[in-house]
C-alpha cells in the first residue's frame, strides 16, 4: 500500500466520531447523513464533514439518492490497513525473536 494512502486511511481513522460513522455504517448498512446524524452526538453538516474526510481516504463511497447521498463502507481500504499492519507485527515478531534468541543463545567461552 502506498504511504501516502496508508496515511490518509490511519489519519481519517484517528477521529472517534469518524470512527463512530464507520461503525454505523458497518452495523446498520448504507445509510444518509441525515441518518448517521440521528444516532451520534454532532450535527448533519458535522456528519456530512466527516464523510467527505472518510470518502477521501476511500473508506466510504456514495451514489445519490435524489437530494441526499447514501454512503457505504468501501472495505478494501480497512483490509489495506488491517495487512499493512499485520505485516508491521510479522516483522516486529521477527525482530524480537532474534534478538531473543541473541540474548538468550550462550556465548562461545574461548
Amino acid at each position: 500500500m502506498r504511504a501516502d494512502r496508508t496515511d490518509a486511511i490511519f489519519s481519517a481513522l484517528a477521529d472517534p466520531t469518524r470512527r463512530q460513522v464507520i461503525r454505523a455504517l458497518s452495523e446498520q448498512g448504507p445509510s444518509t447523513a441525515t441518518g448517521l446524524a440521528a444516532n451520534l452526538p454532532v450535527t448533519r453538516q458535522a456528519v456530512t464533514k466527516h464523510l467527505i474526510t472518510l470518502a477521501d481516504a476511500g473508506l466510504v463511497t456514495s451514489t445519490r439518492r435524489g437530494r441526499e447521498k447514501l454512503y457505504q463502507i468501501s472495505p478494501r481500504p480497512l483490509t489495506d490497513a488491517v495487512s499493512w499492519m499485520a505485516d508491521l507485527g510479522a516483522r516486529w515478531d521477527d525482530r524480537l525473536a532474534a534478538l531473543r534468541d541473541h540474548v538468550l543463545t550462550p556465548k562461545r567461552r574461548r
